[in-house]
């Protein structure tokens, strides 16, 4: 099984005690690429290569995910804490400022990231996803039977943990079957990486504590700041998926837009797994995004 992103080295990094796995190769300026639920590095194994020939980039697992270690509390996997400790990694890894992109729960540290530390970060994509507090705000009626998995998984106890475990392959393979549209986009090996990931209890819990900080911690930091009228003041991509018939009960471009005074947008015809299934594209837009 092919758990490693080709022509990259792996490494652990030590941030304020936690180890992180990271994949990094290329040289160049330095991008850090952020992958999402239910997934780890490798998702970006087909974008991360052709970025590597112009850029330095840096695929880390998040905090709880794949191999990387986690922090203890729900308030450690807030946004703002991961965040600084993606920050910190970089540091450790010579780069005192960089660009982001994240996918996801990647998206949403990465959007975190940008907005507690514009100095550092100079430029940001985000991949199908929205901050935190829009996101909730855009759900109600039947539009959430689809993102049934943002209450589930948020549950203060430990249910959701006790009911993944009782079929982790079954519960995360749901998601890998039903987010995509292109047959194969995730091939054999790195859908086994991912089910073996979610079958160690340590990485369940991570998740949930991932998105029980999405639902009670992360929505008061964007709100503060969306009060406080604070902006991202660096270029910023927004990516997402073509619904389709399906009529989104939210705009995209809109709500990127009242964060994002630089914005440029790109909708691609395919699922939710966007480096994985139009990884030319995806590969396309980031380099615009830096060379812009």
């Amino acid at each position: 099984m092919n758990t490693e992103i080709t022509g990259f080295e792996t490494v652990n990094v030590e941030v304020d005690g936690l180890t992180t796995r990271a994949a990094v190769g290329g040289s160049g300026r330095a991008v850090l690429l952020l992958h999402g639920f239910p997934q780890t590095r490798l998702a970006w194994r087909a974008v991360a290569p052709e970025l590597a020939r112009r850029y330095r980039v840096v695929c880390p697992d998040l905090p709880g995910y794949g191999a990387s270690a986690g922090p203890d509390s729900v308030e450690g996997y807030s946004k703002r804490a991961l965040a600084s400790r993606m920050v910190a990694l970089m540091r450790e890894l010579g780069h005192d400022r960089f660009s982001v992109v994240g996918h996801d729960r990647g998206g949403l540290v990465a959007f975190r990231a940008a907005l507690d530390h514009p100095g550092v970060v100079a430029h940001l994509g985000v991949l199908d996803i929205l901050p935190n507090t829009d996101n909730w705000a855009a759900l109600h009626g039947v539009g959430g039977v689809f993102a049934f998995h943002l209450y589930l998984l948020a549950q203060p106890s430990d249910l959701p943990e006790r009911m993944i475990a009782a079929d982790p392959d079954t519960f995360v393979g749901h998601f890998l079957d039903t987010w995509v549209t292109e047959k194969g986009a995730i091939p054999a090996d790195s859908r086994a990486a991912y089910l073996a990931a979610a079958r160690r209890g340590e990485v369940v819990h991570a998740m949930c504590q991932d998105y029980r900080a999405g639902a009670f911690v992360d929505p008061g930091h964007d709100d503060a700041d969306r009060e406080a009228g604070r902006l991202l003041t660096m270029p910023v991509l927004a990516m997402w998926q073509d619904p389709g018939e399906l009529v989104l009960p939210f705009d995209p471009q809109a709500i990127w837009s009242s964060w994002a005074p630089d914005l440029r947008t790109v909708v691609l015809p395919c699922g939710h797994f966007l480096p994985e299934e139009r990884p030319g594209d995806v590969v396309a837009a980031i380099t615009a995004l830096l060379e812009g």
